[in-house]
């Protein structure tokens, strides 16, 4: 069995809406619903654990009966940080399970088949995440001067989903400091020494965090090369 996390307890302050950015309507659906039907198509994933804020729950339990969601099991109030969410969740994980995919609710557009990749990687080698290269050129800086020019060639910036061995995940998250600096799994998974693997995936699996992110979501679902 391997299980799906899907993490969407955030507040989006950043966002600057009223409405979570999870349930803003995106070509006629939910964010979340969109992410969500990813996973579902995914032979992959065998179950999903969602977690959302405590305030939503009760708003996504009144249209998931809209949409075929077979596999998601249960739903899991957040926590103050992702990670404490990220924790929360592992918390509900069947323990037969062997693979496991953290997936921030609010990347609608990664495909079936980046999950499908990314799962199998972390069979093969116990943890891997999905990445895409950087673009920009990236800067090393100290105080108000630029010291650097780092070598992008080298750099990768990380996507989601990051999957892990069930039993490497839940060593990662004993004991540890769950604080706002813990930006992913793979931070964690770091600070025990293992070796994480990666497998390059689209730039299209945008993280909707700002509001002219929902313009270039649109935009890839709109384009005729886009395919899920």
């Amino acid at each position: 069995m391997n299980t799906a996390i899907i993490v969407a307890a955030g507040s989006g302050k950043r966002f600057a809406s009223e409405t979570p950015k999870q349930f803003l309507d995106l070509a006629g659906k939910p964010v979340i619903i969109h992410t969500l039907e990813r996973f579902e198509a995914c032979p992959e994933i065998h179950q999903v654990i969602l977690v959302l804020a405590v305030s939503e729950i009760e708003a996504f339990e009144t249209i998931a009966p809209n949409y075929s969601l077979t596999k998601v099991s249960c739903i899991i109030p957040g926590g103050k940080t992702r990670a404490e969410s990220v924790f929360n969740g592992l918390q509900a994980v069947d323990q037969r399970t062997e693979i496991i995919a953290v997936h921030d609710g609010a990347r609608p557009l990664v495909a079936v088949d980046e999950i499908s990749a990314i799962v199998l990687k972390a069979k093969e080698t116990g943890a891997a995440c999905l990445v895409a290269p950087v673009t920009d050129t990236i800067k090393q800086i100290s105080g108000n001067e630029i010291t650097a020019t780092l070598d992008r060639k080298n750099l990768r910036r990380a996507l989601t989903p990051q999957a892990f061995r069930y039993e490497i995940l839940q060593k990662a998250f004993a004991n540890a400091d769950l604080g706002d600096e813990v930006t992913d799994e793979c931070f964690l998974v770091e600070k025990l020494g293992r070796t994480i693997t990666f497998i390059e995936g689209s730039s299209k699996n945008v993280k909707i965090t700002h509001a002219e992110d929902m313009i270039a979501v649109e935009a890839f679902m709109k384009s005729s090369e886009f395919k899920f």
